[in-house]
């Protein structure tokens, strides 16, 4: 993984690089940041930046082979560390970690803005994950051990926070004391769950949420959907890399217009329309219906944004303004808009959990009608 692999951040990057060139950079950090960041990437492109033989000022070579090995997650010096399923009282993980390294590689690979559930389903775990105790001897020997090709030893731990309290606290004296040239790099999107006596021995990296601006360009880059669709994924996914690339898989360019006819046919009270747009609904891939429903979502935020004169906020491009214009001013109020929003989030809540969809949305459509009229 190298830097420029990783859409926007440049002043994180920066700060990073600057820090490694004056020997200024700590041993031990703690990258955090909302899911969907690029904490891990991040944490993975400085493993390579530190053994990269040929660094330059703002990147890793790319092509030396400590590079190409960083690439395959394969270097010697850089161990992973990562929530397995199973009994936290599981001293034996060195075989079991072993069987997962793959799978692991794998995961980062396919999505590195990817979150611990993502894993639990790629990997096949069906217990609650987590970092056993035996965890902590198992580093403190690979850390004992000299470097293979006398760089930096670096281990990566992924969701320090699921670690067993034995095995986070048997780890702080070779925190507070590490061997030279030994870098700990800990990833975690929930750092507040970590014990004090761990976050007290580490640097801490906010990696913050993505921009739209830099959100749109990677999904064009990697040719996921076309830039109108790109403008309303960046506008839903939040700052979230991992929710974008979701949004896409499936993602169409007839969104917005669906959710306009819908509102149509809600306010017009025309049954048999009602019954074939629920159809059309219900026949939607689970993900589509996520999508339609936050891309409806966002429709209202935009008219409430328009009503309260607030259009500098609004993130909608302006092709399709004029009938959010239209909505708020000749149909919706504040207080239909506060209810059909309350509606809206409902049904994506039951959605993510399999509620049936024709059921669901006959019952919203008729909601939103009566809200409407």
């Amino acid at each position: 993984m190298l830097f420029s692999s990783i859409p926007g951040l440049s002043e994180t990057k920066s700060k990073l690089i600057q820090a490694m060139r004056q020997d200024h950079l700590a041993h031990a950090l703690l990258f955090h940041g909302p899911e969907g960041s690029a904490a891990l990437p991040l944490a993975l492109a400085l493993a390579t930046y530190v053994n990269c033989e040929r660094p330059g000022d703002a990147d890793s070579c790319g092509q030396c082979p400590a590079c190409q090995k960083a690439a395959k997650l394969v270097h010697p010096d850089v161990n992973f560390v990562f929530p397995l399923g199973g009994s936290s009282k599981n001293d034996d993980v060195a075989d079991t970690k072993v069987d997962h390294l793959k799978a692991w590689r794998t995961f980062v690979f396919d999505n590195p803005y990817s979150n611990l559930h993502d894993w639990a389903v790629a990997a096949g775990f069906e217990k609650g994950l987590n970092i056993s105790k035996g965890v902590a001897k198992q580093i403190i020997q690979t850390l004992s051990l000299k470097s293979f090709e006398g760089g930096y030893k670096t281990m990566v731990i992924w969701c320090p926070e699921l670690m067993h309290p034995a095995s986070a606290n048997a780890l702080l004296k070779i925190l507070e004391e590490p061997p030279e040239k030994t870098l700990f790099l800990m990833v975690s999107h929930h750092p507040d769950h970590l014990l004090t006596t761990i976050l007290s021995r580490t640097q801490k990296i906010l990696v913050r949420a993505f921009t739209d601006e830099e959100i749109i360009p990677e999904l064009l880059r990697r040719e996921l959907c076309a830039e109108t669709t790109a403008h309303q994924i960046a506008t839903l996914a939040d700052g979230s890399l991992r929710e974008a690339f979701l949004l896409a898989e499936d993602a169409k360019d007839e969104h917005t217009s669906t959710v306009r006819d819908w509102l149509r046919v809600c306010y017009s009270k025309d049954i048999n329309a009602i019954c074939s747009i629920v159809e059309n609904l219900a026949a939607l891939s689970k993900e589509n219906q996520k999508t339609l429903l936050l891309t409806a979502i966002n429709v209202l935020r935009e008219c409430l944004l328009d009503k309260s004169q607030l259009t500098r906020m609004m993130r909608t491009p302006e092709s399709e303004r004029e009938f959010i214009q239209k909505l708020a001013t000749n149909v919706l109020t504040s207080e239909k808009i506060n209810q059909i929003y309350e509606k809206m989030g409902d049904a994506h809540y039951h959605i993510e959990r399999n509620a049936n969809s024709k059921v669901l949305f006959m019952e919203l459509t008729f909601a939103v009608a009566r809200i409407l009229r």
